[in-house]
């Protein structure tokens, strides 16, 4: 029985189960948003926020704790220098769960995980990439100059196409050389 048990078990063993969650939250941390599946989303949450809250601590246990969770020396740096800031003036709710749908093969439910306080210049690099592929995926031509090909270049490629054409002329194949091979065998 799982009486006041407060974490989920993701079909997964202890070991397997943090090492999942650390990955989320480092990834949450880098990227700021990231897609994953509602429960996964939901237990990584609670572990992001613990973080967050030893950021705004920013003492050298916190920073040591930090540590013992995500491992690495620039993902706590990143935590206490540029993330816990942003909430200094919020308690709690530092992240949110969008829900998505569901995945196309096992339907499993899926989410977004992403930080309440973004990052606004990562958001508006994010959102002019995203509308320079959606241009390009409707189909307006870009200005041409990386696909205009020199002069002397097109000269090359026809000569090069003009020497392949004779080498398959004077190639007849396997077969062929093979049957006159036999026909020459039998009229000698």
């Amino acid at each position: 029985m799982r009486h006041r048990k407060n974490s989920k078990r993701l079909s997964r063993q202890s070991a397997h189960r943090k090492a999942v969650l650390r990955n989320q939250v480092k990834s949450l941390l880098v990227k700021e948003r990231i897609s994953t599946t509602l429960l996964l989303a939901k237990q990584s949450r609670l572990l992001a926020e613990k973080l967050i809250t030893l950021g705004k601590d920013n003492t050298l246990s916190a920073r040591r704790m930090a540590y013992s969770i995500l491992g690495s020396r620039d993902l706590v740096k990143l935590l206490f220098s540029e993330l816990s800031p942003r909430f200094q003036g919020r308690n709690g709710g530092y992240t949110r769960v969008v829900r998505l749908g569901t995945r196309r093969g096992d339907n499993a439910k899926l989410a977004i995980l992403e930080f309440t306080e973004l990052d606004k210049e990562k958001v508006n690099k994010k959102i002019e990439s995203d509308e320079s592929l959606s241009k390009k995926k409707i189909g307006q031509k870009d200005t041409g100059q990386n696909l205009a090909v020199p002069k002397a270049d097109k000269a090359k490629a026809e000569i090069e196409e003009v020497d392949h054409k004779k080498d398959k002329k004077a190639h007849k194949g396997f077969l062929r050389g093979l049957r006159n091979f036999l026909k020459q065998d039998k009229a000698e």
